[in-house]
């Protein structure tokens, strides 16, 4: 398939890239940051500098535009991934932020619709659910979370998935675009597994308010992937997240030592560890399995392991 990648530069952008072209796609990546030379071992595709709040560029883009001698030559792309955004809270203006990441799920969607695209992976959020950013303090309804939890955003990156979300719904009911909206836990990769998971490692009383949830990059690619050659209709959004909790809590034991007044309803889980966001739909209808651990990277003491 060919398949367009926004927010290419981006830590998702990035393992996304490289996983679609192992597995034998023709990948085109986009992003605001002007071209530069890749690592050694990124796969070598074109990189078309684009700006997704402009929607004259992304129709271009979108329509099979890519910058390069001799301008389109094979129309529009098979699926798109829409993986540009900017990635959290607090560093720009919330006006900043929540203009940036609605209109440029806004235009890509608008872009797949005029032009025909048969897939787009949106990539959205767990901070859908709405305490992972909020303001004034509050918890899950009941964990793990599932896709049945209200979405009560308080933040302007929050609310902005939950509308990037809701314009993806506006277009399957206008168009024959089938979407699948991934909401990722707290992603990682190989380089911040210590310095952001290893105080929750060494810390059984630290709490987190997602249930010590967590999802490694590269299997996040992975979801991303088989988002993309599903045959879903419509527009299904799933959680993604790793098996178990960070450090190995105990989900249930944990939550009432941490927040031990919190009203969140406990429901019964497969493992002890479970995490405390459910990737279940994501198992049942994407075939997704998270391989990945905090175990692989990370000691009992939160300390990265050695080797040798």
């Amino acid at each position: 398939m060919r398949i367009l990648v926004t927010g290419a530069r981006g830590r998702v952008g990035r393992y996304t890239v490289a996983h679609l072209a192992d597995a034998g796609h023709d990948v085109t990546a986009t992003d605001l940051a002007p071209e530069r030379p890749a690592p050694p071992d990124a796969p070598d595709v074109p990189y078309v500098q684009a700006d997704l709040t402009d929607a004259g560029e992304v129709f271009s883009l979108v329509g099979g535009w890519t910058g390069r001698e001799g301008g389109p030559k094979q129309g529009p792309f098979d699926a798109v991934v829409h993986a540009g955004a900017i990635p959290a809270p607090g560093r720009h203006a919330p006006h900043t932020l929540f203009r940036n990441n609605v209109m440029g799920v806004f235009d890509v969607v608008e872009a797949c619709v005029r032009w025909g695209v048969p897939r787009l992976v949106n990539v959205s959020s767990e901070t859908v659910a709405g305490f992972a950013f909020s303001e004034r303090p509050t918890l899950p309804h009941y964990l793990p979370l599932d896709e049945e939890h209200p979405l009560e955003p308080q933040d302007p990156y929050g609310l902005g998935k939950v509308v990037g979300e809701e314009i993806c719904d506006a277009a399957v009911r206008r168009s024959d675009l089938r979407v699948v909206s991934l909401r990722p836990t707290w992603v990682q990769e190989e380089s911040t597994y210590e310095p952001f998971l290893g105080p929750l490692v060494a810390d059984p009383d630290a709490g987190v308010t997602n249930g010590w949830s967590y999802v490694d990059v590269r299997d996040l690619a992975e979801a991303i992937r088989l988002a993309v050659e599903c045959d879903l209709p419509g527009h299904e959004a799933f959680y993604v997240s790793a098996a178990d909790t960070v450090g190995g809590r105990d989900l249930h034991a944990a939550w009432r030592r941490v927040y031990p007044d919190a009203p969140t309803e406990l429901r019964p889980v497969d493992r002890p560890d479970a995490a405390g966001v459910s990737s279940a739909k994501a198992a049942r209808l994407l075939g997704w399995t998270p391989r990945r651990s905090w175990r692989d990277v990370l000691d009992a003491s939160g300390a990265r392991r050695t080797t040798g």
